[in-house]
Parts: C-alpha cells; structure tokens; sequence
C-alpha cells in the first residue's frame, strides 16, 4: 500500500496587472534582480496586496535573474532583510537554468498548506490510497 497526498494548485501569472479577484490564498511577487526599479516597485506590489487581496493570504518575495551575476543591482542580503521585515519568505530564481523555480512554488504551496492546517485540500480529500497487486508474468506468448 503506498499513500499518496493530492493538492491542487492553480497559478495565475498576471504579468503586472492590477488584482482582479481577492480570494488568493498566495501571492508571488517577482521582482528582476538585474533592475534597481523592479525592486523599488515591490513596495507598491505588496501594498496593493495588502489592499485588495484577502488579510491571511501569504507572500513570496522572489528575486528572478540570480543567473546573471555581473548585472545583478539588488543583493541578496538587502531583499533578505526587506522580506525579513515584513515578515514573508524570500528567495532568489532563475527562470533560465530553473534554479529555484520550483522551489518557489512547492515553498508557497507549503506555506498555504501550513496555513491552512491539515486536511484542507480543495477537494475535501487529503489522501488517496493506492493498492497496487504484483503482476503475474506469463510464461511466453505477448498475451
């Protein structure tokens, strides 16, 4: 027998719209590690957050680009200690060799999950057992 925990998630990338619904559960913020202005524009991103979406719904800050570290403006330690400060998790991508990428997610996903407690999922089912019986091997022949 062999458990296996089932979550759904869905992801919307808004590319910089304006919030359109308020029932997020987690909200990545991404920011370009290689512009100095993406960065200062985090502030506003999370205000907006803070005024649109729901008051528990949790944060990532992610700083993409790690990549390219002889352009790179924004230091790790300076948006380690902003997201430190208000208290969200931080760390930095890069959506060209995929370092972190999926880091990111699965560090949100824990987060809503943890949030949210056990037993929680969307579906109203948080296990699913799977019996799996061992395949009898027939002596010759394809069938």
């Amino acid at each position: 027998i062999r458990t296996i925990e089932l979550d759904t998630i869905l992801i919307w990338d808004t590319a910089g719209q304006r919030f359109r619904i308020t029932s997020y559960r987690g909200i990545i913020v991404v920011y370009d590690v290689t512009d100095q202005e993406s960065f200062n524009n985090v502030k506003q991103w999370l205000q907006e957050i803070d005024r649109y979406a729901s008051e528990n719904v949790n944060k990532l800050l992610v700083g993409n680009k790690c990549d390219l570290t002889t352009k790179k403006v924004v230091d790790y330690t300076t948006a380690k200690e902003f997201a430190d400060s208000l208290g969200i998790p931080f760390l930095e991508t890069s959506a060209k060799n995929a370092t972190n990428v999926e880091q990111a997610f699965m560090t949100m996903a824990a987060e809503i999950k943890k949030r949210m407690g056990p037993g929680a999922t969307a579906g109203g089912q948080d296990k699913v057992q799977i019996k799996s019986t061992p395949v009898k091997q027939s002596s010759g022949g394809c069938c």
